[in-house]
């Protein structure tokens, strides 16, 4: 006997029942077997638009019973084409057979129109003659749109009478896990995946390197993995399962500074002060081997992470958070005066690291990305203009606007700390992220502080999207599931940010009681 692919709820009930049938449908079964002109007479009041997190951004009201899958309905794609994998996925969801059609009443057809404007993951889904359809350009939209069927299933029960014309402000949409500090199970990881996917985000953001701990099986320096890690088997099933999501996962290996747990094994590349005390985390630029180790790194899991980034940190370089960097590291300010004449600087060393290091994987095949005080301004030596940067503090010494670098030309991502920083024990004035403030009084134009860049700089060409970030610094203050529950508004409220520049329609409080609704029913979903 087949599970009842969704929950049903008292609105879903009333609505069926103005429709005059159990099913969406006369005879209950998913289609209709009466003549269309018969089925043409039935009156029906004008559809809502679907209730979903985040919302969708355009809908045509049509009149009509609507759709919700019967006991006849399927998912139909081509088995063998581009949608094969997301048909798979929403079948298993909804629990209903695939099909190769043609589609008939009834059922959730997927399809590619490679003529839909709005880019690769915009979808249409149009609701008529007893079945839907989605379309994008791309796989990535159409999976979106399945999405939001599963949403609307949940909270209402049938997908409205209508068309939706979804697509999302920025590019990146994620959230970024510091598995270095913590050790995270690869289950707990894989159910993040699925609730990002739900909430259509697209990244994964994999900090597994730093001081505490590197937390990946490594095959070219196995001894500085800590005894706590995942291996790449587990690794492998996480980045299938975010593939299938299109969930993009971004691997961090931090660097010169947090790289403790790399240092414990070689601690003949840790940097000295000028009184020779070994400074925590710090690798010593000068040296040619701490190139080669950590280039050696990025090359192995350059291979084994498939998506097109790479981070590679570039904060908080103890050197260059001296007040005097070149009196308190003679050694580095000799080196920089070596190599970049009597006005190099202990930045410039720092500025060529994150360049070569940023060779080294664009060799590779991925697009370097660092955090913004990983950038100086003045110097010899300049940031190569394709990094990205993930703009996170301006607290740092010396730290720049944001808005500096968007003139200077440069892409930025939001992370800013005032909002999206949720640190475990909430050390140095951190305080957890709310989803009502995010809701409320965050977009993306907000990358430092409060306030917003001017809006001429603040565009979807410029500031590329944002994450939420969970960083360990106090690793014991909560478990995994205190952090999944500390970080699920926060997520749901960013995911509306990111998707829809417009200000949102409904309360908080409405918000937050549609996140219940759909949370609730979530849990009833076949393979949720």
């Amino acid at each position: 006997m087949r599970r009842r692919p969704l929950a049903w709820t008292a609105v879903t009930v009333a609505a069926l029942l103005l429709a005059g049938c159990s099913d969406g449908t006369p005879d209950g079964t998913g289609t209709d077997e009466r003549s269309p002109e018969a089925t043409a007479t039935r009156s029906y009041p004008p559809s809502s638009p679907p209730v979903t997190i985040p919302a969708v951004r355009k809908f045509e009201s049509a009149r009509g019973p609507g759709w919700r899958p019967g006991s006849g309905s399927r998912v139909v794609a081509d088995p063998d084409g581009p949608l094969a994998d997301e048909a798979r996925t929403v079948a298993a969801e909804l629990d209903l057979p695939r099909h190769d059609g043609p589609a008939r009443r009834g059922d959730l057809e997927l399809a590619i129109d490679r003529e839909q404007k709005g880019g690769a993951e915009a979808y249409r889904l149009t609701t008529r003659d007893g079945r839907v359809r989605i379309t994008g350009s791309n796989d990535a939209g159409v999976f979106y749109g399945t999405r939001t069927v599963l949403q609307v299933l949940r909270t209402e029960g049938t997908v409205p009478e209508g068309t939706v014309d979804d697509r999302p402000d920025r590019a990146q949409r994620g959230l970024m896990l510091d598995i270095a500090r913590k050790h995270f199970t690869p289950e707990w990881i894989e159910a993040r995946i699925r609730e990002i996917a739900d909430l259509k985000f697209n990244q994964l953001g994999l900090h597994f390197s730093d001081d505490q701990g590197f937390r990946i099986e490594s095959d070219s320096h196995p001894e500085i993995v800590s005894e706590q890690h995942l291996t790449k088997k587990q690794l492998r099933r996480i980045l299938d399962l975010a593939k299938r999501l299109h969930i993009t996962v971004i691997p961090e290996i931090d660097s010169p500074g947090h790289l403790g747990a790399v240092l414990r094994a070689h601690p003949d590349l840790q940097l000295r002060n000028a009184q020779g005390v070994p400074v925590r985390g710090a690798i010593d630029i000068t040296k040619p081997r701490s190139a080669e180790l950590v280039d050696e790194l990025l090359r192995e899991y350059s291979g084994v992470f498939p998506g097109r980034y790479f981070h590679l940190g570039a904060d908080e370089y103890r050197a260059l958070m001296a007040e005097n960097p070149e009196a308190a590291y003679p050694g580095l300010a000799a080196q920089a005066r070596r190599d970049y004449g009597s006005a190099g600087r202990v930045q410039d060393l720092a500025t060529a690291w994150l360049n070569n290091r940023a060779e080294t994987v664009r060799k590779a095949g991925k697009r370097p990305k660092a955090w913004n005080d990983g950038f100086f301004s003045g110097g010899s030596v300049r940031p190569d203009e394709d990094i990205e940067v993930e703009y996170w503090t301006g607290k740092e010494i010396g730290a720049r606007p944001p808005a500096e670098y968007l003139r200077e030309g440069r892409k930025l991502v939001n992370l800013n700390d005032e909002y999206l920083y949720y640190v475990l024990g909430e050390p140095n004035q951190f305080t957890y992220p709310t989803g009502e403030r995010i809701y409320k009084s965050w977009t993306p134009a907000v990358l430092r502080g409060t306030e917003p860049v001017p809006a001429a700089l603040s565009g979807p060409d410029r500031v590329l999207g944002g994450r939420l970030a969970v960083w360990c610094d106090l690793a014991g203050a909560q478990t995994e599931a205190q952090v999944a529950t500390g970080i699920r508004m926060p997520l749901r409220a960013v995911a509306q940010k990111l998707w829809d520049p417009r200000k949102p329609s409904v309360s908080w409080t409405e918000f937050r009681k549609l996140a219940d609704r759909l949370e609730a029913e979530r849990e009833e979903r076949p393979g949720g």
